[in-house]
């Protein structure tokens, strides 16, 4: 089986899919005048400005939505998927997240963009967006819309929200704290039930206090490590680089490293990091209190700014510059194993668990709001219980599923959702760009409200 779902995954993170998200993120960038680096002041600014005037709807806050789309990206992948890429593509695969990232930012940003425009209100009262919806209302095209959505909820019960970030909590509280791994599965499990039948809302106010702490915590004990081992930083820096286009010289002639292995675990990790391009972010989004798609888009790219080019760096340089890449460690442990030697102390550990714990935990909590979302497009409020007791059912039982195969499923599903709402931004393009320069337009010329205009 493991055998098979390889060759699948070879095949759907081959050629196609790896230029379809490179592309659409370079072509976005290029006809947004690089919005991600001009615009990211401003992006960072309004995420904590409340939008002024009139007519906002939505269910809650920007910041809130943003933290919703965070709690599901920053997880697993930046502390064991960063291990895993370069345990398998070399430190290369490090750089060529950083690439996809950078591309991925205004991907992120045209999601967010489409997501409020094209959102409606449900039969419930919420507002209900995300690529189904424009695909449907904005491309026409109904069964691409529902081929997304069913992508959706596969991501949901096999890939991102459920396998992957079970099996790391429970295993890494076993290796840590001797925590048996049925006792974790339990615990975790009520946790999900209490929280997930309180809707987005509930979802979102957990995270808005968890994922700040938690991100801020990691990197700040990620930057003394750094500063701990300032002069092993420009090396790191270099091998990076170097094994990411020659990977046999610069890892003196390492069995294994090739370029195409590099690329393919940097991209393959970084979008199961930051989703940039997946489409699950702008099911968030489509919920913030704004009546501005570009305003939301703006704050909707700063998620994968956050995610991989700072968190995701930090596991990254601090894998490295220990040479616990190298060693026979994998996974979760390989992280561990690099905090505790970068600090000098087992506390290292202890923080890179916890923080997998949290981030991991709060990741399970968004993708089973973004199913849930994927799941009432295609079948309505009707069965929305039966969804809900799968999502659980699986959290439950992912702690026993091996490692390898759980990342392999993860892919595939992965790429599986990506391709729907690619072509949708492509299809979208216009509406994108259009209403980038309209926004723009009318920020310099005093059309907005009082504080954007300052801003």
């Amino acid at each position: 089986m493991e055998s098979i779902l390889s060759a699948i995954d070879s095949f759907i993170w081959g050629p196609p899919l790896l230029i379809l998200l490179s592309g659409t993120g370079l072509y976005l960038t290029l006809r947004l005048g690089f919005i991600q680096i001009r615009h990211l002041p401003l992006a960072f600014t309004y995420m904590f400005k409340r939008e002024t005037g009139t007519g906002h709807v939505g269910d809650v806050s920007a910041f809130a939505a943003l933290c919703t789309a965070l709690s599901a990206t920053i997880g697993t992948g930046n502390i064991v998927g960063v291990a895993t890429a370069i345990k398998a593509g070399g430190p290369g695969a490090m750089f060529w997240m950083w690439l996809v990232a950078l591309l991925g930012m205004a991907t992120k940003y045209a999601e967010g963009l489409l997501a409020v425009k094209y959102r409606v209100r449900d039969k419930n009262g919420f507002m209900a967006g995300g690529p189904m919806y424009y695909i449907e209302r904005g491309l026409g095209i109904k069964w691409l819309a529902k081929l997304f959505a069913l992508f959706g909820i596969l991501v949901a019960f096999f890939g991102i929200g459920t396998f992957p970030q079970i099996n790391a909590i429970t295993h890494a509280m076993h290796d840590s704290f001797n925590v048996p791994i049925e006792i974790t599965v339990t615990v975790m499990t009520i946790l999900v039930v209490l929280i997930v039948l309180g809707g987005v809302k509930r979802i979102a106010s957990v995270s808005t206090f968890i994922v700040p702490f938690m991100a801020i915590l990691y990197v700040l004990t990620s930057i003394i490590i750094l500063i701990l081992n300032a002069d092993k930083v420009p090396a790191a820096l270099v091998l990076i680089i170097h094994s990411a286009f020659d990977p046999e010289a610069a890892l003196g002639g390492a069995l294994g490293f090739t370029v195409m292995k590099a690329i393919q675990m940097g991209v393959a990790r970084g979008i199961f990091s930051n989703e940039s391009g997946l489409g699950s972010a702008p099911i968030a989004a489509a919920a913030a209190q704004t009546k501005e798609p570009v305003r939301q888009g703006l704050i909707s790219m700063t998620g994968t700014f956050l995610d991989t080019i700072i968190v995701c760096s930090m596991t990254g340089l601090v894998l490295v510059i220990t040479g616990v890449w190298n060693g026979g460690s994998e996974g979760a442990a390989a992280t561990n194993d690099a905090f505790a030697l970068g600090l000098g102390t087992e506390i290292g550990a202890t923080i890179v668990t916890i923080g997998l714990l949290f981030f991991a935990f709060t990741t399970i909590l968004g993708w089973c709001y973004y199913g849930e979302r994927c799941f009432v497009y295609l079948f309505d409020i009707r069965g929305i219980k039966l969804y809900r007791f799968v999502f659980i059912l699986l959290v439950a039982t992912g702690a026993f599923i091996k490692l390898d195969t759980i990342w392999i499923l993860a892919d595939i599903v992965n790429g599986l959702m990506a391709f729907p709402n690619l072509v949708a931004l492509i299809g979208l393009r216009k509406v994108i760009i259009d209403e980038t320069k309209d926004y723009f337009y009318r920020l310099r010329n005093s059309e907005l409200g009082v504080d954007e205009i300052n801003t």
